[in-house]
């Protein structure tokens, strides 16, 4: 069932007030994102802050910088994907299933 977009003006300031109870809840949003197979892992919050990261120690036998660098930033980027989509979920329930407009609200 589609919502009627002037219904969805209606119910604003109840939106508003979701948006911002959602704000407030960001901090407790997290995911997990890891690259190569699982030698780094690490943790994001809803406000895209890295809570902590591990890295396997067979990684440090290796003298490959770059590929542990390269992990580490696939990893956080997996993490910021499913925030991002736990985010969406969460909006989409405050709008009634009424889908935004990609990039609005930096999503």
């Amino acid at each position: 069932m589609a919502m009627n977009p002037f219904e969805l003006l209606k119910n604003f300031k109840n939106i508003q007030s979701r948006m911002a109870e959602m704000q407030g809840k960001l901090e407790t949003i997290i995911a997990t994102g890891s690259a190569g197979g699982g030698l780094v892992t690490l943790e994001l919050n809803g406000k895209l802050e890295m809570i902590s990261i591990n890295i396997a120690p067979e990684v440090f036998s290796s003298e490959e910088r770059v590929m542990l660098q390269d992990l580490i930033r696939a990893a956080y980027t997996d993490a910021s994907v499913k925030i991002k989509e736990k985010m969406r979920e969460e909006l989409n329930t405050i709008t009634g299933g009424v889908e935004l407009p990609p990039g609005l609200l930096g999503m």
